[in-house]
């Protein structure tokens, strides 16, 4: 059987190969020749052990992936998959054997192999699963619980509102879709972009996907077979947004160690028996392993790995020894009577602040992925194929949008959400106290509408509501919907310019605490007229955008300075991987608008600190615009080769418009750093009823290798808001006959 890779003018791989099977193992191998030195990271990133080679600064990541125990979910939902749906699995299996017959190849031409001294490893056949599961584990953000409770440890449990918005770890998108009745073709279009963290090579990789069965463009997941997110088949197209729902909890254990040999202080190779009391008052055996993490240029680090009933432990605190008084109550069992199952919900007189925490998440309860949706939206015809495909949808939480050549339209929520107490929700819960258990799953999902001829996905409150605590401001959205409302002829090459739109409507509250001051030293006046007169655009080179992003960050700073929020800045030692959602200053600087409209915050003069703010801008005002300083920073596992020795946070990366509330969604962190590291992984439009019309483009280009001309080709015009014709006509394509292969 013959399989064919085709290339377009960008590089782009266009497979086609006699079934879905065949398909999938070209996939693998045309990924594995364009990505190895990416899908290798992945892979270490799944089974924790990227730090054997990356050195320290993979540790945090590699330990956390230990504890979750990452790797052994893939395996037990692979396993799962084998049982439950057969021919996904043995689809599965043959994009692994794609990926293993190109990674020694690959390797060769990734000189990164080389720089670490790493040889290309073999993958599994959960190894996608577990890619898939290390790159969204953190995508609902459940270490904002950590955050919420130190909210309430200092300010108390009515305080944490105020920093409800979308938050330094979330990643979220824009989308939308327009009906016939609203284009010039009469058919539907769907566009959006995926923010998340830019990384190099790109988390999303452009791809043709052709058998007897389908043809599907789309944007794929790399070390992940398919087209999950964002696809066409020629006669129905789809895409999705992170829904912001919440449906991973932390629990707050009680762990005791039993057995000969164990000792408070015995560390992590203590040995001997866990156990953790349940909601009944009974002491159960924990699972524990303790496993070694290789470090390159440093020594091996011993990590503990527990489980309990609930889940992995991912922060492991204290585990106190059988026949101790661990929480000051005066029992040293624990385990029988009134004081064994803390019904109370009281700490009864002891600490339990540096209490080991679970994470229960769905797929470790249910082992499934969601992978069984993977070739029925290959195989989509219709909206109404693409609906039954989500619904075996589990994880992340999406908000799906698709449209069909005969009219057809979707706008619904698809994902697995528990059903469980409002405090598992947005607390970390006593897993000792009844009343938190797991009670089903959400269903059935939520639906949203189609008004007007538009629909939006941002992120923002919506159909997903019910199952969410936090969402994004509603900026985007009301921008999109207000500009998709001024015309009913777009076409495809149209939506460009929305992708592209720079207002700023969360300056609001600052401009207008800037507009009531007086009494300020001229060259403090002169500033603020400048910026009350500005258009509110984030252009890169507008020096009113960067004047007001200077007054904003020291704004940030001195609220976060100020002593009723600064104790903020003293949280609980936790692990590493956690604490971008523990920083003070990203947290203020992302609820801003909340912070400065709130009615009263401590006694907190905010008026003064626009003042001082701008006092300070004043006299140190920056020195270019916007783009000068607000730079791509993308995120490399090593320093980019082409740049040899230098210091990647130089210039050379691209100036950038937009800003974090704006459709050109490009995150700074005010207070901290102008530098984009957060932005669209991708930009799509899918013009419905003529494919041939649709664009896209990625922020780097189709090749993670580095002396490849399609590895940083896209990056210009991704920059300027330019997209990339999608190619159909296999006429317009050239054959890659390095890997022509037969079978």
């Amino acid at each position: 059987m013959t399989v064919e890779i085709y290339r377009d003018a960008w590089g782009v791989p266009h497979l086609r190969a006699g079934d879905a099977r065949e398909l999938a193992r070209a996939q693998g191998l045309a990924t594995a020749h364009d990505r190895a030195w990416q899908l290798e990271v992945e892979r270490h990133r799944a089974r924790g052990t990227s730090a054997a080679f990356l050195g320290p600064d993979a540790l945090g990541w590699d330990r956390f992936a230990r504890q979750a125990r990452l790797d052994d979910t893939a395996r037990r939902c692979f396993t799962a998959l084998e049982r439950r749906d057969p021919e996904t699995a043995a689809w599965v299996r043959a994009y692994v054997d794609g990926v293993n017959q190109g990674l020694p190849e690959g390797a060769r031409r990734a000189p990164e192999f080389t720089a670490v001294a790493l040889a290309a490893g073999r993958w599994e056949p959960w190894t996608p699963l577990g890619v898939w599961l290390a790159t969204h584990v953190l995508f609902a953000g459940f270490p904002g619980k950590l955050w919420r409770e130190e909210v309430v440890r200092h300010l108390g449990p009515d305080e944490v509102g105020l920093f409800a918005t979308d938050g330094p770890g979330t990643s979220g998108s824009n989308g939308w879709l327009v009906t016939g009745e609203r284009t010039a073709t009469g058919g539907p279009v769907i566009a959006g972009d995926p923010h998340r963290y830019i990384e190099a090579p790109g988390v999303y990789q452009q791809i043709r996907l052709s058998c007897p069965e389908f043809d599907v463009i789309g944007l794929a997941v790399p070390g992940v077979p398919g087209i999950a997110h964002f696809g066409h088949t020629g006669t129905v197209a789809w895409a999705i947004t992170n829904a912001m729902a919440d449906y991973q909890d932390l629990y707050r254990e009680r762990l005791r160690r039993t057995g000969d040999g164990d000792r408070v202080g015995d560390g992590v190779g203590a040995g001997g028996r866990v156990e953790a009391l349940g909601p009944d008052g009974v002491w159960h055996p924990a699972s524990r392993h303790t496993e070694i993490i290789e470090v390159a240029d440093g020594d091996p680090v011993e990590v503990e790995v527990i489980e309990t009933d609930r889940g992995p432990v991912v922060i492991n605190g204290d585990v106190i020894n059988e026949g101790t008084d661990p929480y000051g109550d005066g029992d040293t069992d624990s385990g029988s009577g009134d004081n064994a199952d803390g019904g109370s919900g009281r700490d009864r007189g002891g600490d339990t602040s540096a209490a080991p925490l679970s994470l229960r998440h769905p797929p470790r309860v249910t082992e499934d992925l969601g992978f069984s949706a993977l070739l029925p939206l290959l195989r989509a015809r219709r909206v109404a194929d693409v609906d039954r495909a989500f619904d075996d949808w589990a994880e992340p939480v999406n908000v799906v949008q698709a449209a069909d050549t005969e009219g057809g339209l979707l706008h619904r929520v698809a994902g697995r959400v528990p059903v469980r107490s409002e405090d598992n929700r947005t607390r970390i819960v006593n897993a000792w106290e009844p009343g938190h258990e797991w009670r089903g799953w959400y269903a059935p999902m939520p639906r949203g509408t189609v008004d007007e001829g538009i629909a939006v996905m941002a992120n923002q409150r919506g159909p997903a509501t019910p199952l969410g605590v936090e969402f994004a401001p509603p900026h985007r959205a009301t921008r999109l919907r207000a500009l998709l409302g001024t015309r009913r002829d777009w076409s495809a090459a149209d939506m460009a310019a929305l992708h592209m739109d720079t207002h700023l409507a969360s300056a609001a509250p600052l401009l207008d605490l800037l507009a009531a001051l007086d009494g300020l030293t001229p060259e403090a006046a002169s500033l603020r007229d400048r910026l009350l007169h500005w258009d509110r655009h984030m252009t890169a080179d507008s020096t009113e955008a960067a004047t007001y992003a200077a007054v904003r960050g020291a704004v940030v700073r001195r609220l976060a300075a100020h002593p009723a929020l600064a104790r903020l800045t003293e949280p609980r030692l936790h692990p590493e991987v956690f604490r971008p959602w523990l920083a003070l200053v990203p947290r203020v600087a992302f609820a801003l608008e909340s912070l400065l409209r709130a009615e009263e915050l401590y006694g907190i003069d905010r008026a003064e600190a626009v003042r001082a703010a701008v006092e300070e801008v004043a006299g140190d005002p920056p020195k270019g615009t916007w783009g000068d300083t607000h730079r791509l920073a993308p995120w490399r596992a090593l320093p980019d080769p082409s740049y040899g020795e230098c210091d990647e946070d130089d210039e050379r990366e691209p100036g950038l418009a937009g800003d974090h509330d704006c459709v050109l969604c490009t995150s700074a962190v005010p207070g901290l750093t102008d530098r984009a590291a957060r932005g669209p992984a991708a930009r799509y439009v899918w013009d419905v009823a003529r494919r041939e019309n649709s664009l896209w483009v990625v922020p780097f280009g189709s090749s993670g290798v580095p002396d490849s001309p399609h590895h940083r080709d896209q990056l210009p015009l991704w920059v300027r808001g330019d997209l990339v014709p999608v190619v159909t006509d296999w006429t317009k394509l050239m054959e890659d006959s390095t890997w022509r292969t037969e079978r």
